[in-house]
């Protein structure tokens, strides 16, 4: 009795794994399912692009998609594309910078008020992101920034999520180490490049990641602040190519393909850095 009770749980586990397994591939085929479409029909005619049956494989394979955007005498794809490389590597460099540096001062320097002024600057996550859109605009234009790139560049350096992440990794350094380089004669700065942040190069690199995907993604901040068609960047450009009355879904394919590809690119190159901080911040949480 007690073998057949056994035999019957084992059967039921069994197919409840199967089952499980099963939904979990289908959910996984539904979810890259339009990343194998988009891959898939910018290699194909425009006009296969939505035929029936779907093929994988193109029939027959052309590069026309691809080579029509660089060569178009409407589409200033390239431009837009050298814009995006441009706004997105100055951003980067310069947040880089400013966030680590601002989160070293908030964890290994005392001053007076410095809880404080950290509260404040936290305060400012509760803000809807939508809210500040009229100020920064006002801002902008008397800065005379509208219409280029530092209206994108600039409100990347304030990233108070990003300061709080670092800030967080930084004090779990240990202050030994800071007291031994103050010793030996060490600025501030010195510690802060030297020692704070080679040990913190997997958090950094989460930063670095999602801030690259981000300024490389975003469409609302181009949207608004620019308004140059030769200077406005690659995520508004893409979407000038769905309003024409005659859709090119071929082309629209190959923009969001070409799109895609620095980002998958980074993150198979950071990915080892960006699990491991991950890992790191789960285990220090």
């Amino acid at each position: 009795m007690g073998k057949l009770l056994g035999k019957n749980i084992t059967e039921k586990m069994t197919i409840g794994s199967l089952l499980k397994t099963i939904i979990m591939v289908l959910i996984a085929v539904g979810s890259i399912f339009p990343f194998i479409f988009m891959l898939s029909s910018t290699f194909k005619l425009s006009g296969n692009v939505l035929k029936l049956p779907f093929n994988i494989i193109p029939d027959p394979f052309t590069l026309d998609n691809i080579r029509g955007l660089f060569e178009s005498d409407y589409y200033n794809f390239g431009r837009w594309y050298f814009n995006t490389i441009l706004m997105t590597g100055t951003s980067l460099f310069l947040k880089y910078f400013f966030v680590s540096y601002t989160a070293y001062g908030f964890a290994k320097i005392k001053f007076k008020g410095r809880d404080v002024i950290f509260l404040m600057l936290l305060a400012g996550l509760m803000i809807p992101r939508d809210i500040m859109i009229l100020p920064r605009y006002i801002i902008f234009k008397n800065l005379n920034i509208l219409d280029t790139m530092w209206a994108l560049v600039l409100p990347s350096l304030v990233d108070v999520y990003f300061v709080f992440l670092l800030r967080q990794s930084f004090v779990s350094i240990p202050e030994s180490l800071s007291e031994a380089a103050k010793i030996d004669g060490c600025s501030h700065f010195g510690i802060y490049y030297k020692i704070i942040l080679p040990l913190s190069k997997p958090v950094i690199s989460t930063m670095m990641l999602f801030s690259f995907v981000w300024s490389w993604n975003d469409y609302m901040s181009p949207y608004l602040y620019i308004s140059s068609i030769d200077k406005q960047m690659l995520s508004v450009g893409i979407k000038l190519f769905a309003e024409g009355k005659v859709q090119d879904y071929g082309a629209q394919m190959a923009a969001a393909t070409l799109a895609l590809l620095p980002i998958i690119i980074v993150f198979i190159f950071s990915q080892r850095y960006f699990i491991e901080g991950v890992s790191t911040s789960g285990v220090k949480g």
